[in-house]
């Protein structure tokens, strides 16, 4: 049985990012054997303090990016409160990032509307642009359900000339990835 080129590009893609996933997993369980075990309170207690600063440092790592991974978010609120403030505050992180990534699509769609933008593309990325039409759809699935950069594939999606409704609705994978990562974390922090 042949696998189609744009399976096969999701299939890799969604690999990569379980990959990158590990990774982070494994980077946290270090740092919390490592650093939180021998002074927690202390560390983390500025942090509980005033969530406000937490939400704006979400909101501008989405932004700019996802510098941070969202999942140190979650593990945030999970320590912060109960499960209900659990819950909102999941449910809070998927719609800011549900949300940055429209701005930041939106932000593409003005440079595709550039004519220096266009000259740029063409002179540049001529080999690429006609790939980024033809995974568009996949390549806003796998970034919405993996760690790949939220923002920066919704910024070259924008760009691309992608339409906004097609977007929109893909996009929606990005709540998903929430629930399950959420729901990763919930059951891993119950010890």
């Amino acid at each position: 049985m042949k696998i189609s080129p744009r399976i096969q590009f999701l299939i890799k893609n969604g690999l990569k990012g379980l990959a990158w996933m590990a990774l982070l997993l494994a980077a946290y369980f270090l740092f919390k054997k490592l650093v939180l075990s021998n002074a927690s309170d202390e560390w983390i207690q500025q942090f509980y303090a005033r969530p406000e600063i937490i939400y704006l440092i979400y909101s501008a790592s989405e932004f700019f990016f996802g510098v941070i991974p969202p999942e140190i978010f979650m593990i945030w609120a999970f320590n912060k409160a109960d499960t209900l403030h659990y819950v909102l505050n999941v449910g809070f992180f998927a719609v800011v990032s549900y949300m940055m990534g429209y701005v930041t699509f939106l932000i593409g769609q003005f440079f595709f509307k550039k004519t220096s933008f266009r000259f740029i593309r063409k002179k540049f990325f001529s080999q690429q642009w006609p790939l980024i039409h033809k995974y568009g759809l996949f390549l806003i699935i796998v970034a919405a359900l993996t760690p790949l950069p939220w923002s920066a594939v919704s910024l070259l999606i924008g760009s691309a000339g992608y339409p906004s409704k097609r977007y929109l609705k893909y996009a929606l994978f990005r709540f998903l990835r929430f629930a399950l990562y959420g729901y990763i974390i919930f059951q891993s922090h119950q010890i």
